[in-house]
């Protein structure tokens, strides 16, 4: 008999939650006004519909910069941040701007900030963010050094950008990662940034962290860190893993190809209608989870869909909706 379980780790993560409960609360308090968010507050169109229907308008930094006048509106900044930049702009128009950025993104960013100004003083030194280009919490963590941090997306990237000469590996350098990357993938890049670096000073790699040139920062959010870990047993367990999550999402990309990694029969979905029935078999065990920008309630929706699929709806009552 096929079976369904919902990952109960999977959905939003704390920055995401207090920016959409701020989100309700406003547009609760104000029926009847609108609320603009700098940028898709979720990367999850289900949600997204959700919250436009209450009155929520998502707007672009084109939309932003093309404004004259925003006197008594209201902008808000989701979980992701924004560099100095973009308070500036938005004050400067006459915004009111509820600030949703993630306490860990905020924590962050004023590290960058720190370790810029070190380096501007020292006279020297490079900034490095394993990070999505162009992602918009990059963009946030790229402000704080004034665009002038590198930003690494892989270890193919970092060889290239050490084989064009824009990481230099004999100066002070210090690096983050994006609050969302992979654990394990940061860490295998900032072993190979260490290993090139101690080669370029002609040290074994243990006389050479004794040099302080290179400082690694633990900058990923530790509910995201735990999600790692804890989704690689869930996708072990089952025989079918459903992902849900928007494509734009960052978050979503890496978790679903963590899971595709660990179990083979993974697939990928945005909406319910996506799910076919040619995926299951009658034994299957099936496991729903998601990533830090997917509603618990678009899990459940996916779960009942695929015990509706085979045939055991009086099942979902008592299992989920309880």
């Amino acid at each position: 008999m096929l079976t369904v379980d919902i990952d109960s780790n999977s959905g939003f993560c704390a920055g995401v939650i207090r920016a959409i409960g701020k989100a309700e609360e406003f547009l609760k308090e104000r029926k009847g006004s609108k609320l603009y968010s700098l940028g898709a507050i979720v990367h999850n169109d289900a949600e997204l519909t959700r919250l436009v229907d209450k009155g929520l308008v998502t707007i672009d930094k084109d939309d932003l910069e093309e404004m004259v006048d925003a006197q008594g509106e209201s902008l808000l900044i989701r979980a992701h941040g924004e560099p100095p930049a973009t308070y500036r702009l938005a004050e400067g128009l006459g915004f009111n701007i509820i600030d949703c950025t993630c306490p860990v993104v905020l924590r962050l960013q004023q590290d960058i900030k720190e370790a810029y100004k070190r380096q501007q003083d020292a006279g020297k030194g490079q900034i490095i963010i394993f990070g999505k280009q162009g992602h918009a919490e990059v963009l946030g963590l790229l402000g704080q050094t004034e665009d002038t941090a590198i930003v690494v997306e892989n270890i193919f990237m970092l060889d290239e950008y050490i084989e064009d000469g824009i990481i230099q590996l004999g100066v002070p350098t210090e690096i983050f990662s994006q609050t969302t990357k992979s654990p394990a993938e940061f860490a295998g890049l900032c072993s190979r940034l260490e290993e090139s670096m101690a080669s370029y000073c002609e040290l074994s790699v243990e006389r050479f962290k004794g040099r302080g040139l290179l400082t690694v920062h633990d900058t990923i959010c530790s509910q995201v860190a735990k999600r790692h870990e804890r989704l690689s047993k869930f996708a072990l367990e089952h025989d079918v893993i459903i992902f849900v999550s928007g494509k734009a999402s960052s978050n979503g990309k890496v978790l679903c190809d963590l899971c595709k990694s660990l179990n083979i029969r993974t697939y990928h979905i945005e909406l319910v209608s996506e799910i076919k029935r040619e995926w299951f078999r009658a034994d299957d065990k099936v496991g729903i989870c998601g990533a830090t920008s997917t509603p618990k309630w678009l899990l459940e929706e996916a779960a009942k869909h695929i015990l509706e699929l085979n045939k055991y709806v009086p099942a979902w009552e008592e299992k989920f909706i309880n």
